[in-house]
């Protein structure tokens, strides 16, 4: 698992009580590479293994970001993965436009704020840990929806929106990260079609053998991971690990 990374790694996974998070948390602590696993979800989350380590605060959040970078205190972070994504919300009427008509300023404003605007501030943030000369992945979620070439059928505006937007702002953090740390990577990952609660509204249509679990998916991921290094920071791959059009 991650070759790339020395022995007894740390890795640090946002959304841990989300579906892919908390599978790729599984992943990791099931193999006896990392030596700490930071999760971090709004609600906390508990697990058996000792490495695990859970931060309660959400990183929509200034104060959020901030008690992140306190209670990290510059520690060397090997990998970071965010699954951090918002595509519906009932709560609020939030949920992926059809047509003119739906669009909904405030609702694509949140939509921005935590598909795109949350990651980069995320790296931000975490700046102290990822400044240097040890080896780092960072992996943050996508979509295919969100590649501009890609779109043929329209619709689902605000979504398709932000994660095109995510993928300019982790573009544009490599090319930076290259000079903070020359042994550091990005990597925007389409997951493919995951069975978790995002995804859950819209599956009908999904055939079964295209309906991913997210133990499979985060095992996908990890390994897509594998191939990531410096010299392809900011590529843009799926689950398979094939490239996906910008």
């Amino acid at each position: 698992m991650l070759s790339r990374l020395p022995d007894d790694f740390t890795a640090l996974v946002t959304a841990a009580n989300g579906g892919i998070g908390s599978a790729v948390i599984d992943a990791l602590l099931d193999s006896d590479r990392p030596s700490r696993v930071i999760g971090v979800s709004r609600s906390g989350r508990s697990h058996s293994d000792p490495r695990f380590e859970s931060l309660t605060l959400d990183v929509t959040e200034p104060n959020g970001l901030a008690a992140l970078e306190e209670a990290l205190d510059a520690t060397p972070l090997h990998l970071v993965f965010n699954a951090i994504g918002m595509l519906h919300d009932e709560r609020f009427g939030i949920g992926p436009e059809k047509k003119f008509d739906d669009l909904d300023a405030e609702a694509m404003s949140r939509l921005y704020h935590v598909n795109a605007i949350t990651p980069a501030l995320l790296l931000k943030a975490l700046q102290p840990n990822l400044k240097g000369r040890h080896p780092a992945l960072i992996a943050s979620l996508s979509a295919r929806v969100g590649s501009i070439g890609d779109n043929r059928m329209g619709g689902w505006y605000a979504y398709r929106a932000s994660k095109a937007a995510h993928n300019m702002l982790m573009k544009t953090a490599a090319v930076e990260l290259r000079r903070l740390n020359p042994q550091a990577s990005i990597a925007c990952l389409h997951p493919g079609t995951t069975d978790t609660e995002l995804s859950r509204p819209f599956q009908a249509r999904v055939p079964a053998d295209k309906l991913f679990t997210a133990a499979f998916v985060a095992e996908q991921l990890l390994t897509v991971l594998e191939d990531c290094g410096p010299e392809q920071s900011g590529i843009f791959l799926d689950w398979a690990g094939e490239s996906v059009e910008w």
